[in-house]
């Protein structure tokens, strides 16, 4: 007879800091609470489909007393974000059963969380989900694990950039992630000391960019700086956009190009794309405490009999939400009348067109 609960937990989507964070959680809070056995799936639903289960241990990465898992960076169990899991429906809800899971806690964005969702649903998986990203762009949860890391990690580098613009009197636009929703972009724009913040939910002009950075120089200031998330939309004024139908253009790059085609001045732009830098690193003190609390709180729902949540931080404290709530009002967009694009413009940064 089966004596202890058998929890399967996975990570799936992007990677971010934190992940590690909350798998070393889930394993303590499990193990030393409640005596359950805890699998890590290897590579999310591949892992399942392979039936590959790793039993995780409090101590399983010790170095004389060392964990870890609470400031490294990524996930020790690997994460997929392609493939044809919906294909591949049935296999896994076998997968599932054949590696003897009493429950699962998944880790993951709204894309990796809608597929677990519904495996869950036609699987009968006793179910709790857990949201990363660092787009922020999960609904219904004020924090999500990796998002604050991100912003630190630009706002890093948005500070080294700053001084070599101000030395050379450059214009230095930095592509950032960001394909829907423009959370990331705003956040570390407004503390990194941006002149200028694109979003793809704002529309803006290249004209009303090239009149500020001319009214920023009128000012004495010499340089400048552009936050672009990467799914920013072509301008409505746009004069190159023909040239930015190539795949390999990025925004940035266009937003550069289409300064140096309209202003009547000329200057010297350089495009930094930070690209997966975002993603790595050590997670903040802040990831580390959600992530912490998330973990734990996931296996206490577990163990309360829940299922098809996802816990999520409101108010200051973790609860749980309805997944097919979150699901069904993400992704989570900027709202063009968002306190945080007021307070862009009130300190005097480019946000796009106040009319849109």
């Amino acid at each position: 007879m089966k004596l202890k609960k058998r929890l399967g937990i996975l990570t799936s989507g992007g990677d971010c800091p934190g992940l590690n964070a909350v798998i070393r959680a889930v394993v303590n809070h499990a193990i030393l609470t409640y005596d359950w056995e805890v699998l890590g799936i290897p590579y999310a639903t591949k892992g399942l489909l392979e039936r590959k289960a790793i039993p995780l241990s409090l101590h399983g990465l010790d170095l004389r007393g060392i964990d870890p898992l609470l400031n490294m960076g990524g996930t020790i169990l690997g994460s997929i974000n392609k493939g044809d899991t919906l294909n591949q429906i049935d296999e896994i809800i076998a997968s599932y059963h054949d590696l003897k899971l009493d429950a699962l806690i998944g880790i993951g964005g709204d894309g990796s969380l809608a597929i677990l969702n519904k495996l869950q649903a036609m699987g009968n998986w006793q179910f709790i989900a857990i949201p990363k990203t660092i787009d922020n762009d999960v609904a219904l949860t004020d924090r999500v694990i990796g998002f604050d890391t991100a912003v630190n990690t630009i706002v890093d580098s948005l500070n080294r950039l700053t001084f070599t613009a101000a030395s050379h009197d450059r214009i230095m636009i930095v592509e950032v992630m960001g394909r829907s929703a423009g959370h990331l972009a705003l956040h570390a724009g407004i503390a990194g000391g941006a002149d200028a913040i694109l979003i793809p939910e704002i529309p803006y002009s290249i004209q009303g960019i090239c009149k500020h950075l001319t009214e920023l120089r009128d000012r004495g200031r010499r340089f400048a700086i552009i936050v672009v998330a990467e799914g920013v939309k072509i301008a409505d004024d746009s004069s190159l956009y023909a040239s930015c139908q190539n795949p390999s253009c990025g925004m940035g790059q266009y937003i550069a190009d289409e300064i140096r085609n309209c202003s009547h001045n000329e200057l010297d732009i350089r495009v930094s794309v930070l690209g997966h830098i975002q993603r790595g690193g050590i997670p903040t003190a802040l990831d580390r405490l959600v992530a912490t609390a998330f973990g734990k709180a996931a296996v206490d729902l577990i163990a309360a009999g829940e299922s098809g949540k996802m816990v999520a931080w409101r108010n200051g404290q973790v609860e749980a939400v309805s997944l097919d709530a979150v699901l069904a009002e993400s992704p989570l967009h900027v709202a063009k009348n968002h306190y945080l694009v007021e307070t862009a413009r009130a300190m005097g940064i480019y946000i796009g067109n106040k009319e849109s």
